[in-house]
């Protein structure tokens, strides 16, 4: 009759140690997805960020060549007559 009392006590082990491997389990499942969320926020705050500042630098950039070219053609005129110079 040991044996059978021996048996019960090993399966309740063997059932403690699954829940437990299971609860772990479970614990690591959450905090992977916890990460895989932050990491999403992430991109998606960058990608916003991003997207505004380059579209800032992008005024930027296109006022600067608007002045360029306004420049060349004041130089242009210029060369082209050298009298307005003296």
């Amino acid at each position: 009759m040991s044996r059978g009392g021996g048996v019960g006590i090993t399966n309740a082990v063997n059932v403690g140690i699954a829940v437990q491997a299971d609860w772990e389990n479970r614990e690591f499942i959450s905090n992977i997805s916890l990460n895989v969320r932050r990491l999403f926020d992430f991109l998606i705050n960058f990608e916003a960020t991003t997207k505004s500042k380059l579209a800032s630098l992008n005024e930027k950039l296109d006022t600067l060549e608007r002045r360029l070219e306004l420049l060349e053609v004041q130089v242009g005129t210029a060369s082209a007559n050298p009298s307005l110079f003296t």
